[in-house]
């Protein structure tokens, strides 16, 4: 088989040759039809010589191929080649030797990626093709995500993913932690996100007429309505996300700078792994690293503030720094602390 990405176009090329019961198609002929198909996707290409195309239709014809029934048929001192069987097309064909290769070999990676739930269908569909196509059963993971299979609502991944691609209007019943029962809320389902080991669903409030952030571990239930979708033809939600940490965004609030002083151990770690897409170094001595963020200011971005301790001090804005005073504060008095 020759390996280049041009082959499948060529085969299926001469797969319409050799079905056509009317034309002759001598070696020119084919060699033509292909190159013109070649052009037409590349105007760089250089096209195929006749050995190639001789090595193209022996591949079609072996059982590593397709088996095709070509004839070659003697006119003259030429010959034209046609398939036998008028009803064969290689489209037709169960997979051949090398596209199960091929498979296998996409199936042995994609099964060794465990903890993401949008690979769970892999494990479905792994032992029917392997029963289908004999393939061999490797799956010893070599790489894990950080997630939880576990989580409340993970159940509602794949459905929710099935509504947002097939545009299909909600009622979903949920449960704000800060209340004791159940609301139902009317939502045009956008976009699913991540963060922190938990799911999000972002959809237009019909009522609100507004973007609306779901917890997945809150919802209790969803069922199709039957109402006009409303597309979103308004947010790049990769924009829509690109000034805050996390999910949360205040309507109307605009990123600020957030100045942030680490001590000098705790500098190869923030430099190694940002704490925002938007982060500088402001400096960087013994006195320790000073960096900054444009950020929208949120819940989020507090509690990754807080997640470093003693080894990190706000600088800027003085609001964010007088609110993780307050938090810390609060904190201390958990532990018998009146004041610092």
């Amino acid at each position: 088989m020759a390996v280049n990405k041009n082959a499948q176009t060529r085969y299926h090329v001469l797969d319409k040759c050799f079905a056509n019961p009317v034309k002759k198609y001598f070696i020119e002929d084919l060699l033509k039809c292909v190159n013109e198909r070649l052009l037409e996707i590349d105007p760089d290409s250089r096209g195929i010589k006749r050995r190639q195309l001789l090595e193209d239709i022996r591949y079609m014809e072996s059982s590593e191929g397709w088996s095709a029934p070509i004839d070659h048929i003697p006119d003259g001192k030429r010959v034209y080649y046609r398939y036998s069987d008028k009803n064969f097309s290689i489209d037709n064909q169960p997979l051949n030797q090398a596209e199960i290769e091929q498979l296998r070999d996409a199936m042995r990676l994609l099964t060794r990626f465990q903890g993401l739930p949008q690979f769970e269908w892999v494990h479905e569909l792994g032992p029917k093709l392997e029963q289908a196509f004999l393939l061999e059963n490797e799956s010893a993971p070599i790489i894990s995500f950080d997630s939880n299979s576990y989580l409340k609502g993970i159940e509602l991944l794949a459905p929710l993913f099935h509504h947002i691609l097939y545009k299909n209007p909600l009622c979903i019943s949920y449960q704000s932690y800060k209340s004791d029962h159940a609301r139902d809320f009317i939502i045009h389902p956008y976009y699913l996100k991540q963060y922190n080991n938990r799911w999000f669903l972002l959809g237009l409030n019909d009522a609100l007429n507004k973007i609306t952030i779901l917890a997945l571990d809150r919802i209790l239930g969803i069922s199709e309505e039957d109402i006009v979708f409303i597309p979103n033809t308004e947010y790049d939600f990769n924009e829509y996300f690109e000034d805050v940490i996390g999910v949360t965004i205040v309507e109307g609030s605009e990123p600020v700078t957030v100045v942030l002083q680490f001590p000098p151990r705790a500098a190869p770690y923030v430099l190694s792994k940002p704490l925002h897409g938007s982060q500088k170094r402001i400096s960087n001595d013994e006195s320790g690293l000073v960096v900054s963020l444009e950020v929208i200011p949120n819940f989020e971005l507090e509690s990754l503030i807080l997640s470093f301790g003693e080894t990190v001090k706000v600088l800027e804005p003085a609001d964010l720094k007088e609110r993780i005073k307050e938090r810390l504060m609060e904190a201390l008095k958990g532990y018998g602390a009146s004041n610092f």
